[in-house]
């Protein structure tokens, strides 16, 4: 490893606090950088927290926001989306948030062939690059590694970005989960705006059924191969972020979150010393 890990939190580590609590959680970790969320039920985004209180409560402790996760199905554009995007902007923007983490649409009735997808990959992107631009923000496009999925690989995401002239303004997400359920074995550190970090430890679970559920702070047992990856990041480039984002409910109940992420942190370096 050529850099050290820069830790981050996203929200999913611990959906159930309050965001001062949150806020609190990252610095006694000295993790200085936390990502929000929009999908998650009583807490901001949707418990109508202003954009302005977010920004307080960060400057105040010295957090960096790093974005809105997520702006979905971001490449299925339309007037509900480009309403949806105005929106998330404007509380990015407001908030301080860095970007906006966009995902592709992941669902198994998607009746689209593979050019009617990339085609509408386009699109999005051609629509989306102005709205960001404008409100000062990136886009960070994360393929999903689920079969379903509309974009699963970083490299499509490369080729539909250059195509519409948008390098100037959007970043791959690297999630480790997803690189690993893709089966994608290139990396682009140059293009990466931010890695996400989970670990799987169910080693017997076919892999097309392996589901956000199953996401846990990474540890010894892990399965996705999340040392490796950021060894490869780190050592060709890439200077960013490593957000933590488990779904798993065992680890959204446990009863010290933070010594389970300082393990987890202390498990990466160690691996990657």
């Amino acid at each position: 490893m050529s850099q050290p890990l820069r830790f981050a939190l996203n929200r999913m580590v611990a959906p159930r606090l309050s965001l001062p609590d949150f806020i609190d959680l990252a610095v006694s970790l000295k993790a200085d950088a936390i990502e929000i969320r929009n999908d998650l039920n009583g807490v901001e985004i949707e418990d109508g927290t202003p954009a302005q209180v977010v920004r307080e409560l960060c400057e105040e402790r010295g957090i960096s926001v790093l974005s809105i996760n997520a702006l979905y199905p971001f490449d299925v554009w339309n007037d509900e989306r480009r309403a949806q995007t105005l929106k998330l902007a404007a509380y990015a923007r407001d908030c301080g948030a860095q970007g906006l983490v966009m995902c592709p649409l992941n669902d198994p009735d998607d009746a689209r062939t593979s050019a009617q997808r990339y085609a509408g990959l386009r699109t999005a992107l051609s629509a989306l690059a102005p709205i960001l631009r404008e409100h000062g923000l990136l886009g960070f496009v994360e393929p999903l590694g689920f079969e379903e999925c509309a974009l699963r690989y970083k490299g499509s995401a490369v080729e539909a970005i250059k195509a519409i002239g948008g390098l100037d303004v959007f970043r791959l997400v690297h999630d480790t989960f997803h690189h690993h359920l893709a089966s994608e074995h290139e990396f682009f550190p140059e293009l990466t705006g931010l890695v996400h970090i989970s670990g799987v430890e169910d080693a017997q679970a076919p892999l097309n059924t392996i589901r956000d559920g199953h996401r846990v702070l990474v540890g010894d047992g892990d399965i996705l191969g999340n040392a490796a990856q950021l060894d490869t990041l780190l050592s060709t480039g890439y200077r960013g972020y490593v957000s933590f984002e488990p779904f798993a409910e065992s680890v959204h109940g446990l009863s010290d979150i933070r010594q389970a992420l300082a393990a987890s942190m202390a498990h990466l370096r160690t691996a990657l010393a």
